[in-house]
């Protein structure tokens, strides 16, 4: 893969992405010493708990400014000033001037959980693939649990991959009531296209988090953090069992890229038309929190 590109709803265009750490990334899936590191080292626990404690240092400070320069980040968005900031891990999870991700106001629209680049699968019995044709990973295996993905397995799915440079506090996309959320436990590959077209399992495998959302328009629906190499933790900041209205702060991710994915049951909802149209080629959209994803039927 030599580019990656996504449409950006906003621009109105097809965008190449600025991929951070891009040699090292294509080293460690292009290559056959990177693939040895991947497997021995890189995909563990212990790595990306190691990468997540060093961006917590103090030491990490200056790479902020040029991070912010080079990746073309909206300072004025932040809610604190850039030098504010302890460390580069403290920058990373960020939060965001309220004003700053308006929340989609229309009573039936369900707005996307977090920054990103987003594809959708409307009906998922009837899917050719996410990121390359014919490549879809195994529902059972992602939520870990055979009779629930029984009752999904005709549903609709949302994935959103959040980008190092983007902002990574993840939130709800209707109304509704949280339970606790339920880890599943795995390696951390990367969830970057360019490991996700060699491995579209890894999505399903990876550490991720499960949680049932009981709404009254949408009924139950599951939604997943799922974590990924360097990212040093998946921090859950809602409370259990409490009501909590569309656009609230569900949690974020500490250092690293990140996806999140939400699966509604089987007829609940219709995706907007620029997400499925490019979703059926294969091609990410690029949209931010708030706004809208799709209608409530």
């Amino acid at each position: 893969m030599n580019e990656i590109l996504y449409y950006d709803r906003y621009r109105e265009e097809v965008c190449s992405e600025k991929v951070y750490g891009d040699r090292s990334l294509r080293w460690t899936y292009g290559t056959p010493a990177g693939r040895i590191a991947l497997h021995l080292l890189v995909k563990r626990a212990l790595f990306s708990h190691w990468y997540g404690w060093s961006m917590d240092r103090p030491g990490t400070r200056w790479k902020i400014e040029p991070f912010i320069e080079k990746f073309e980040l909206d300072a004025s968005e932040f809610a604190l000033q850039a030098d504010a900031f302890k460390n580069f891990n403290e920058f990373f999870f960020r939060k965001l001037k309220s004003e700053a991700r308006p929340i989609s106001s229309n009573f039936s629209s369900i707005c996307f959980p977090a920054d990103g680049r987003h594809l959708c699968v409307p009906d998922l019995s009837n899917c050719d693939g996410l990121f390359v044709k014919g490549e879809m990973f195994d529902l059972k295996t992602l939520i870990g649990d055979q009779e629930l993905a029984r009752r999904y397995e005709n549903g609709s799915l949302l994935l959103s991959r959040l980008c190092p440079t983007d902002y990574h506090r993840f939130h709800f996309p209707i109304d509704g009531v949280p339970a606790s959320a339920r880890l599943l436990n795995g390696h951390l590959f990367s969830v970057n296209p360019i490991a996700l077209c060699q491995n579209i399992q890894i999505l399903a495998t990876n550490k991720r988090v499960l949680t049932k959302f009981v709404t009254e328009s949408c009924g139950t629906v599951l939604i997943m953090e799922i974590g990924a190499t360097c990212v040093g933790g998946i921090c859950q900041t809602y409370e259990p069992d409490a009501a909590v209205a569309k656009g609230d702060e569900k949690g974020y991710f500490r250092f690293g890229g990140s996806s999140t994915i939400v699966i509604f049951e089987p007829g609940r909802v219709v995706f907007d038309e620029d997400l499925v149209e490019h979703s059926s080629q294969h091609r990410e959209l690029y949209a931010r929190m708030g706004d809208a994803m799709g209608t409530i039927l």
